[in-house]
């Protein structure tokens, strides 16, 4: 969910409840876009960061402190005189705007109580961080904004403050049903895109909701709706409206398939109750969705050098798979040239040399052959130059067998790294890949002065307090836990026919030297980890192979991680981990 007007409600509320009444004991400016205050109050002390990037705009209580640099910028000198030692009166947001406005009484140079106004805008490149006085005259910004740069309004020392309108849209807190079904029968979109575009402060993903909350369809046009599709569509709006102004907020954290996905300041009805995590706090839960998005991000870039590098090796290697194949089509017409060979042998006697083509009969078909010659040749020599065509050929294909069967070993390979940096979730796992991939010369090796040898484990989870679930995160993890952590009778498990994780189960309270059963729950947990740790991980469903660790072997000469197995069971297992009581070791 976007950080729209209606988490800002959510985090006016919680900053009212707290921060009111305190005083700002400490301002620091971290980074150049970046605010911290420090405030004092009877429950307690709160920093609030505030981030006026271009790229995310945030604001929320943390526990955590950043070190300010030495020499303080010149905006946060003018905080600190204005605001530093004052006391928090309101924390407002004006209907649903993008926007927060904190007002503080402070005492000045006189000892004169006056109000100072700090408006946080998070309105994306736009978000900007503006100290007025009580008469809207703007005493600085974090960003500065001239006439030159926009045309909309100005953010400049002493020019007067306003909340830019660019696009005319109606309070969503202040409007009844006649004005919301008015709207949607001029409107020739659909209905999401008609609440979000024409009421403040609703993201896209809320205006689905609401949608969904009614039952409409939303690839049918507003204006086409029935009268009772537009009664339940206002009612759903209205059910978040009712929230808003009642303060009820419950902010939950989405997650799919061990992903975080979304976050919401209420109910999401759409999803189901395992996939939601309840917060007390939406600034504890925007700090760890946007930590969660931030490491997700962080991984990838990190990981980008790598994927180049695998993506470029896998593309030359499908073409050269795709010309092999081609090879190998021409190279299966040999036999003809062996029976050209051996028909002029056998009738050349009855044949004049300088001949263009020669018709004999095929004594294996009893049928009539045309055999074209090269004339500037006598019979003989043909049928030698046919021989010799046939051998080179054969060898040919003999070659091209191999060569395509390492290919596709190397193409197998590659694709199995590929899944694996997906699955990455550490800087652990990208150095033990890369470590792989040098081994086996893809990438140069990254000499560490130190020689310090990177200890990396498969993951670990726990079910029941009785079994113990492994789970490989690449080649290397895979061959340990299948090969090392395994014993004989442990359940193994890996998703059908595609790249990914070797999962194990081993038993507590059984005897890995005997025959074992398992719950059903703990076969569909193992299952369910094998499909997400998998290439096929964002599928809903995915089939899972299992059978006795035993039965799985090593072929001779492969990669790491890379087995055979035969007479194994199947299942098609959904992707939602969260419906097992698993526990994450590590």
């Amino acid at each position: 969910m976007a950080f729209d007007g209606i988490t800002i409600a959510c985090m006016v509320h919680e900053l009212s409840e707290k921060l009111v009444g305190g005083r700002i004991t400490k301002i620091s400016q971290p980074e150049k876009e970046e605010v911290l205050l420090t405030v004092k109050s009877l429950s307690g002390q709160y920093r609030l960061f505030i981030s006026a990037s271009a790229s995310l705009p945030l604001i929320y209580l943390t526990e955590e402190n950043k070190p300010a640099p030495l020499t303080a910028p010149n905006f946060c000198m003018v905080l600190r005189k204005y605001l530093q030692g004052g006391r928090v009166v309101s924390v407002t947001q004006p209907g649903l705007e993008r926007v927060i406005q904190i007002k503080v009484e402070h005492l000045d140079e006189m000892g004169d109580t006056c109000i100072r106004v700090l408006c946080f805008e998070l309105m994306g490149k736009y978000s900007n961080l503006i100290l007025c006085d009580d008469k809207n005259v703007i005493l600085d910004s974090l960003k500065h904004v001239s006439a030159v740069m926009s045309s909309v309004r100005a953010v400049l020392p002493q020019r007067e403050y306003f909340i830019p309108v660019t696009v005319e849209k109606k309070d969503a807190l202040n409007t009844d049903y006649v004005q919301f079904a008015t709207l949607a029968k001029e409107y020739r979109q659909a209905p999401y895109k008609m609440i979000y575009q024409s009421y403040t402060g609703i993201s896209p993903f809320m205006a689905r909701e609401m949608c969904n909350n009614a039952n409409i369809d939303d690839r049918i046009m507003a204006g086409d709706l029935d009268e009772q599709a537009v009664k339940r569509l206002y009612q759903a709006f209205e059910d978040v409206m009712h929230v808003i102004r009642n303060k009820s907020f419950a902010p939950c954290m989405i997650s799919e398939k061990g992903k975080v996905k979304e976050f919401a300041v209420m109910d999401i009805p759409s999803y189901p109750v395992e996939q939601k995590q309840s917060y007390e706090s939406v600034s504890k839960l925007l700090f760890e969705f946007y930590s969660s998005k931030n490491k997700e991000d962080v991984m990838r870039q990190k990981s980008i050098n790598l994927r180049k590098t695998v993506q470029t090796i896998l593309e030359r290697d499908y073409k050269k798979l795709d010309l092999q194949k081609k090879q190998l089509e021409d190279a299966s017409e040999r036999e003809k040239y062996k029976i050209y060979g051996e028909l002029l042998n056998a009738y050349g006697y009855q044949l004049e040399d300088g001949l263009k083509e020669a018709k004999v009969l095929n004594y294996y078909t009893n049928e009539e052959l045309v055999i074209p010659l090269d004339e500037t040749l006598s019979i003989k020599e043909n049928a030698v130059r046919f021989f010799d065509k046939y051998g080179k050929m054969k060898r040919t294909e003999e070659a091209l067998a191999i060569q395509t069967k390492e290919n596709k070993a190397e193409i197998a390979y590659l694709e199995s790294v590929q899944t694996f940096l997906n699955i990455a979730s550490t800087k652990a796992d990208l150095q033990q890949i890369q470590a792989e991939l040098a081994e086996r010369g893809f990438v140069k090796k990254n000499y560490d002065k130190k020689n310090k040898k990177i200890i990396n484990k498969p993951l670990h989870y726990v079910m029941y307090d009785e079994y113990d679930f492994y789970v490989g995160k690449n080649n290397l993890q895979n061959e340990e836990v299948t090969f090392k952590i395994a014993n004989g009778n442990d359940w193994w498990f890996h998703a059908k026919g595609v790249p990914g994780a070797h999962v194990i189960v081993k038993s507590r309270t059984a005897n890995p030297a005997t025959e074992w059963d398992m719950p059903d729950e703990v076969f569909e947990a193992a299952a369910c980890l094998a499909a997400i740790y998998s290439k096929n991980g964002s599928q809903e469903k995915t089939e899972v192979d299992y059978i006795r660790k035993k039965h799985v072997k090593r072929p001779g000469g492969g990669e790491p991680g890379f087995v055979v197995y035969y007479t194994n069971f199947s299942m098609m297992i959904d992707t939602n981990l969260q419906r097992f009581a698993l526990t994450l070791i590590n």
